[in-house]
C-alpha cells in the first residue's frame, strides 16, 4: 500500500502523473470524504486508453467513480450528521430541478454532463468534496471495501428496473464481468423462472451460479438459447446487442446499459418491429437506482466481495491499469487503496 498521500492525475491517454494530494475543504452544500477503497471498471480503462467519447471525458482528471469513505467534514449547510458517516457518492452532478430530476430520471439532468471522474475530480485520491446531497448513508458495520462495488451495482440496479421482469420470467444477462454478476444478483429478487448469464469465459461459470445464475454459457454454446422474455446486455461488445435481440420471444424486452463500443453492430429495426421488442437503455444510475442497490446492499441481498481480486496502492495506478486492461479471464476486480 502506498505511504504518501498521492492522488492519479491523467493528463491524456496513457499519461498519467502521481501528484501530492493537498485536501481541498468543503464549500457550502458539500462534503469531505477520506476514500476507503476505489474501483477500477471498464470505463476508468476506456479513460486510460482514450477510448472514451469526447463529451464524456475532459483531461486533465483524477479518474475514480466507484468508491467509499468517510466522511471527515462537511461545509455550511451541508448536514453535520453526515460528519463520521461511512458513505458512497452518486457521481452524476444534477441540477434537482429540471423535469427529469423532478421525475426521479436524475441521470438524464438538463444540466449537462459532469461526472466525478470523467470531468470532475474523483477517488484516485486520498479525499474527495462532493455535494453532500449525493451522498448515501451505510450502517455504521458497513463493509467499507465491499462498499466500493455500489456504483456498478446501482448501474446494475437501473437496468433491472427498467427490465421489470415478471415473478417466473426467463431472463438472460449478457457479459459476466461485474456489472453483469451484480444485475444477475439482483435479478433473483425478481424470483426468475430461469436467469441465465452469457459470457465470453467458461472459467465464470461457477461464479455466475454463486451470483445467483441458474445457467452459464459461453457465446461459441449459445445457439440454443431462444424465447427469453428479458435479455439485458452489460457487455456493450461490438455484436452484443445484436446478438441479444435472438434471444428474445417475439414481444421481449432489451435492455441496454453503458456506453458500447466504438463500431458496435446495430439493431435490425425491421427485426424490431416484425418481432414487437421492447428497447430499453441505461445511462448512469439515477439517484432512485442507487437507493435501491444500496437498500440491497444493507439487507444482505447484494455480496460482491468475490469480484475481487486485487488490491493495490495508489501508486500502483500503473500495474492496476495493466491488470484490468490484460483481458486474463482470472483478473477481476481491482481495487485502489489510496
Amino acid at each position: 500500500m502506498s505511504r504518501r498521500r498521492q492522488a492519479v492525475v491523467l493528463d491524456a491517454p496513457k499519461t498519467f502523473r502521481l501528484v501530492e494530494h493537498v485536501p481541498r475543504q468543503a464549500g457550502p452544500g458539500e462534503a469531505q470524504v477520506r476514500v476507503h477503497a476505489v474501483g477500477i471498471s471498464r470505463s476508468d480503462r476506456d479513460v486510460y486508453l482514450g477510448r472514451r467519447p469526447v463529451p464524456y471525458v475532459r483531461y486533465p482528471v483524477t479518474p475514480g467513480h466507484e468508491w467509499s469513505g468517510t466522511v471527515t467534514a462537511v461545509g455550511e449547510g451541508a448536514p453535520a450528521p453526515l460528519l463520521g458517516r461511512k458513505v458512497v457518492g452518486e457521481g452524476l452532478r444534477t441540477c434537482g430541478t429540471c423535469a427529469p430530476c423532478r421525475d426521479g430520471e436524475t441521470n438524464l439532468c438538463t444540466l449537462g454532463y459532469e461526472e466525478t471522474g470523467f470531468t470532475l475530480p474523483g477517488a484516485m485520491a486520498p479525499t474527495l468534496v462532493l455535494p453532500a446531497r449525493l451522498l448515501h448513508t451505510l450502517a455504521p458495520d458497513a463493509d467499507l471495501t465491499a462498499a466500493a462495488f455500489l456504483e456498478p451495482a446501482a448501474c446494475a440496479a437501473a437496468a433491472v428496473l427498467k427490465a421489470s421482469p415478471l415473478p417466473g420470467s426467463r431472463v438472460a444477462v449478457i457479459g459476466s464481468g461485474a456489472l453483469g454478476l451484480l444485475a444477475a444478483q439482483l435479478l433473483c429478487a425478481f424470483s426468475p423462472s430461469e436467469l441465465t448469464v452469457v459470457g465470453t469465459s467458461p472459467d465464470r461459470a461457477d461464479l455466475s451460479r454463486r451470483f445467483g445464475a441458474t445457467a452459464y454459457r459461453t457465446w461459441d454454446r449459445a445457439s440454443g438459447l431462444a424465447d427469453f422474455d428479458v435479455v439485458i446486455d452489460t457487455a456493450g461488445a461490438t455484436s452484443s446487442a445484436h446478438a441479444a435481440t435472438s434471444l428474445l420471444r417475439p414481444g421481449g424486452r432489451l435492455v441496454l446499459t453503458g456506453i458500447p463500443v466504438q463500431g458496435a453492430e446495430g439493431l435490425d429495426p425491421a427485426q424490431v418491429v416484425a418481432r414487437q421488442l421492447s428497447i430499453g437503455t441505461a445511462f448512469g444510475p439515477s439517484s432512485g437506482a442507487w437507493s435501491y442497490a444500496v437498500s440491497a446492499f444493507s439487507a444482505g441481498r447484494l455480496t460482491p466481495l468475490e469480484l475481487l481480486t486485487h488490491q493495490l496502492g495508489i501508486d500502483e495506478f500503473e500495474r492496476a491499469m495493466e491488470l484490468t486492461c490484460s483481458g486474463d479471464p482470472r483478473v477481476g476486480r481491482v481495487l485502489l487503496r489510496p
